[in-house]
């Protein structure tokens, strides 16, 4: 009796599901959850827009507005009491020796205007239009006012005109706005577009961008294009390239420390509270007293008084500007080196 011929048998293999074989575990929100909170997102970060923007412009006056008067102590007190009883606490009266002095206060932004008392009731104005209508018009009116109850024969001189591809002294806040909206955008899109870009990298992604968005606002704006900032190109340039850097590194660094909520809360802090005080409309003293600080430490504040400075009034807040521009870019740069560099390196050293 013959056995069956044996045939070989064939190994048994073992079916592993590796995680990459698997389907993607679903991502974000879903239901309820998914629908609603979108919506409560987006309609809290425009809520507080809506808010600052109408409380930082809706009924806009001057408080503590810094201006020269020159004259004797008598013609100071009839200014000082005139401007008071037109403007409460609009005005921070400055006293002047003369009228040389009073002209380089205004041209040094150092007083947004000057009334010069001459001989009998002769008097004179002086102001900067380059500071934009709103403030022309707050200055002369309550100046008007003053000279009309003094008995003062009043002349006015434009000090600082406005450049002429600029009438309205908007430009200066159109372009913050330009670099501040940039700026958040590409800090976003680096670590959406570019997750493991190592550190230098994209440092070096973000100084191509400040330097050529510095470059390109500086040329529109310039003197080679619709000569609405007469500033030094080089200065523009630079000043705008450090605004870019800024923006751009402190979106990076809020998206790594919190997430997905650095997003909201880089666009609350750096556009809608650094837009609002940003003194590109209207000067700081305009705003209220809960704002009014945030224009001397948020980028676009500082840049945009700096970008003024070169245009119009002999560097006014350039030094200050550049210092608190750099000082982000330092920090931000520190943190995203900790998180991005340092961090992996300690990781795998473990």
């Amino acid at each position: 009796m013959s056995t069956p011929p044996t045939t070989p048998t064939e190994p048994r293999h073992t079916h592993h599901h590796h995680a990459m074989d698997s389907a993607p575990a679903p991502q974000g929100a879903t239901g309820l959850k998914g629908v609603l909170l979108p919506v409560v997102i987006v309609l809290a970060i425009g809520s507080i827009f809506v808010s600052v923007f109408l409380a930082a412009f809706h009924a806009p006056r001057p408080h503590d507005l810094p201006v020269a008067v020159v004259g004797t102590t008598q013609r100071l007190e009839q200014v000082t009491g005139g401007l008071e009883l037109g403007l409460p606490d609009g005005f921070e009266v400055r006293r002047y020796p003369d009228a040389s002095t009073a002209r380089h206060a205004l041209q040094d932004r150092k007083v947004y205007a000057a009334y010069v008392t001459g001989p009998g009731r002769s008097a004179e104005l002086l102001y900067a239009g380059a500071n934009g209508p709103s403030v022309t018009s707050t200055v002369t009116g309550a100046f008007s006012g003053v000279a009309k109850a003094s008995g003062d024969r009043l002349t006015v001189q434009d000090v600082v005109p406005a450049s002429a591809g600029d009438t309205r002294g908007m430009s200066v806040f159109y372009a913050g706005f330009g670099v501040v909206l940039a700026g958040f955008l590409f800090g976003m899109m680096t670590y959406q577009m570019a997750p493991r870009l190592e550190y230098r990298w994209r440092l070096v992604s973000l100084a191509s961008f400040s330097i050529l968005g510095g470059v390109i606002v500086a040329v529109m704006a310039g003197s080679l294009g619709f000569s609405a900032l007469p500033g030094p190109f080089l200065g523009i340039a630079g000043v705008i390239a450090l605004m870019a850097a800024a923006v751009g590194s402190a979106t990076m660094t809020f998206m790594r420390l919190f997430g997905r909520a650095g997003m909201s809360l880089a666009a609350v802090v750096l556009l809608t509270f650094g837009n609002s005080t940003s003194g590109g409309t209207l000067p700081t003293a305009y705003l209220p007293g809960w704002l009014r600080p945030l224009s001397e430490i948020l980028p676009v504040g500082v840049g945009v008084r700096a970008v003024q400075g070169l245009s119009h009034f002999n560097n006014d807040g350039l030094t200050a500007g550049v210092g608190v521009l750099a000082a982000w870019i330092l920090v931000a740069a520190g943190v995203l080196f900790w998180l991005d560099a340092r961090g992996p390196r300690r990781t795998a050293g473990a």
